[in-house]
């Protein structure tokens, strides 16, 4: 099913006669767009980094101090459990989850633009705070006003990045979102590795640098454009015809027009998008979309990776710059990765690539127990040659999710929603990942000091349920235009049964015809 064409003249019908150029400024615009995703990014990658400095633990946790201290040459996995400490990371997630829902309607009612400005705003305020902070409350307090940034800035430019492309390009533009995050990753380690060196405010060089990344999406939400499709639900037509026409470089956008046209009324008519996001024809893409695939990202153990790195790699009896060092290469597999994921998710497709590299990550999490439940543990040191396998294997299942749970866990939400829910179901999409991100965050490093290498196991598991689910229930979306996509459910074999009594009883559409 190419397309899902319905023969008639409803909305689905031109998607073929649809024309676009590249063009610089369409370039542009998703470039700044996709800058959202280096907030996230550089902040995944400081927060683990930063807990795992001395001059940082000595001022505001010097009990992990002490205890990380207490004997220099052995290893466990419970030097770092402290819910405390855990709470600096995680306090993020909960304010993101929370801004979201205001986040929502900010950007159904002034548009993505609004959301992407009011999120740097509140990130770059974060980040100062941060720099400044002189005990747990001011740490904490600008956590939650990074999360602020975060939570606005994730509900907003994966809609920008979708919307603005076009349909055969969609899957690589989206992914700037997620190669940004990488970017941001990984300028944090690196920035990590010698902010360690500098005593002892270090640790508030790598935090206040976060402002950086603020600052470009400020300047570039005050720049770029709106999307068309926001343009025409604010009811700004001719300006929306201006921006098509602009970022498609033709004036021949008729037929693409008139379906964000039609998408618009259909989402003018939405009183309720949350309300309406729980009927049975939106069923798909509320379990697959807005609960599953979200959920699923944070539950693949990557970002337990990510969070904590550097301090997983000290505690496997790695000294600190090595394992700053360590995560460094580690996020850099991340970063190339996206790339890949980039150039070939439009090729080959989303379901592919998901199950490819959930293979790979299940037998990588398998590796990984083994190999502590053999050489880690009671005070013993893992040698060398154990470790440089460790750190393989590691880079080995951050280059698979880096090209499959982590861009298409924002992608494929993000193409799944009608216009008329979408921007109440991207708060949940932010929502749903951002209780998963803190719930992780706040109990991997205890999860780790009881379960000790049975978590990785845990996380084989949890990666088993989701390629099941993804095989089973996720169609394939790629080079379907954004708003066509709900005619790949009429034809899925699962979900036809699902939202057909709906849909012909309340919608009035006809069933698709492949």
């Amino acid at each position: 099913m190419a397309g899902g064409i319905v023969e008639g003249g409803e909305r689905g019908k031109r998607a073929h006669l649809y024309n676009h150029k590249f063009t610089i400024y369409f370039a542009f615009t998703c470039i700044v767009g996709a800058l959202g995703g280096s907030l996230f990014g550089y902040d995944l990658g400081v927060s683990g980094g930063v807990t795992s400095m001395d001059d940082f633990l000595k001022e505001f946790f010097p009990d992990v101090y002490i205890r990380k201290n207490m004997h220099l040459h052995e290893t466990d996995y419970c030097k770092y459990d402290n819910q405390v400490l855990t709470l600096f990371t995680s306090s993020l997630y909960i304010s993101a989850l929370v801004m979201t829902f205001f986040a929502s309607s900010l950007t159904r009612k002034k548009g993505r633009k609004a959301s992407i400005i009011v999120g740097a705003l509140s990130f770059l305020a974060g980040a100062i705070l941060n720099a400044a902070a002189k005990n747990i409350a001011m740490l904490i307090i600008g956590r939650i006003l990074l999360g602020g940034g975060i939570g606005f800035g994730n509900q907003a430019v994966p809609l920008y990045l979708s919307e603005m492309a076009p349909a055969k390009n969609r899957g690589a533009v989206n992914q700037l979102f997620q190669f940004t995050t990488c970017a941001g990753i990984l300028i944090a380690n690196l920035v990590n590795y010698f902010t360690n060196k500098i005593h002892p405010h270090g640790w508030r060089i790598s935090l206040g640098l976060a402002g950086v990344p603020a600052v470009l999406m400020l300047i570039g939400g005050l720049l770029c454009a709106e999307t068309p499709n926001s343009l025409v639900e604010q009811g700004k037509l001719d300006e929306a015809r201006k921006v098509l026409e602009k970022v498609r470089g033709t004036k021949n956008v008729d037929a693409e027009f008139e379906d964000l046209k039609e998408a618009s009324e259909e989402a003018r008519a939405v009183k309720n998008p949350f309300k309406t996001l729980l009927r049975r024809k939106y069923r798909p893409q509320l379990i697959i979309g807005a609960l599953g695939i979200p959920a699923f990202q944070q539950l693949t153990g990557n970002n337990s990776i990510l969070f904590y790195a550097p301090v997983i790699f000290q505690s496997l009896g790695f000294g600190a710059n090595a394992a700053l060092f360590s995560s460094f290469i580690t996020n850099g597999a991340l970063l190339v990765a996206t790339v890949i994921s980039m150039f070939l998710v439009d090729k080959f497709g989303r379901r592919k690539f998901f199950l490819e590299a959930g293979f790979e990550m299940i037998c990588c999490m398998i590796i990984t127990a083994s190999v502590l439940a053999v050489d880690f543990g009671h005070g013993k040191e893992l040698g060398k040659g154990i470790s440089a396998v460790l750190v393989v294997v590691i880079f080995l299942f951050v280059l698979a999710y880096g090209r499959s749970w982590g861009p298409l866990g924002w992608l494929v939400p993000s193409e799944l929603f009608p216009l008329e829910i979408r921007s109440a179901a991207q708060s949940i999409v932010v929502c749903v990942n951002m209780i998963f991100t803190a719930l992780v965050a706040q109990l991997f490093l205890m999860s780790l000091c009881h379960l000790k290498y049975g978590i990785f196991l845990l996380f084989a598991g949890l990666i088993i349920l989701m390629s099941c689910f993804v095989f089973f229930l996720l169609p394939e979306t790629k080079k379907v235009p954004i708003e066509e996509i709900y005619l790949l459910f009429e034809n899925h074999w699962f979900w036809k049964n699902v939202i057909t009594d709906d849909q012909n009883v309340s919608d009035g559409r006809p069933v698709a015809t492949v």
